[in-house]
């Protein structure tokens, strides 16, 4: 069992997993995008897309965890398994107007997309530089 089988198994889907220091919260819901809009004009939002299917994906993600260090008031991060998600990720990439890849990750603020990255571009030190 994987660490986002753990997680997203559990009945808080919010708390942090004893192996990241990375708060996610599952995206496994289409209206949960309306709900990332809203609380990102208060508080900025990550939305990381992960393909369970890729190891690239897998490195970039555990990458990402390594050096994530953003206190959780700052930022709000929601994990996609976009596999078993799919229509969630062409929604992403029609409501936010980009390019679907995996990983990507996009960065949500004040209502509007103002990042994106993928592959080896994605780095929770650079989201820093966003989230100030």
């Amino acid at each position: 069992m994987g660490l986002f089988d753990k997680l997203l198994g559990s009945n808080s889907s919010d708390k942090k997993d004893a192996s990241t220091n990375v708060p996610w919260i599952a995206l496994e819901n289409i209206n949960q995008l309306n709900d990332i809009v809203e609380l990102s004009k208060e508080t900025p939002v990550v939305i990381f897309k992960h393909s369970t299917r890729c190891g690239i994906s897998r490195m970039v993600l555990n990458g990402f965890e390594r050096e994530f260090d953003i206190e959780d008031d700052k930022i709000k991060l929601y994990f996609l398994d976009l596999i078993q998600f799919r229509k969630i990720s062409n929604e992403i990439a029609t409501r936010f107007n980009v390019w679907h890849e995996s990983p990507q990750l996009l960065l949500i603020k004040k209502g509007e997309m103002i990042h994106h990255s993928s592959h080896s571009s994605i780095s929770s030190i650079r989201l820093k530089e966003f989230i100030v």
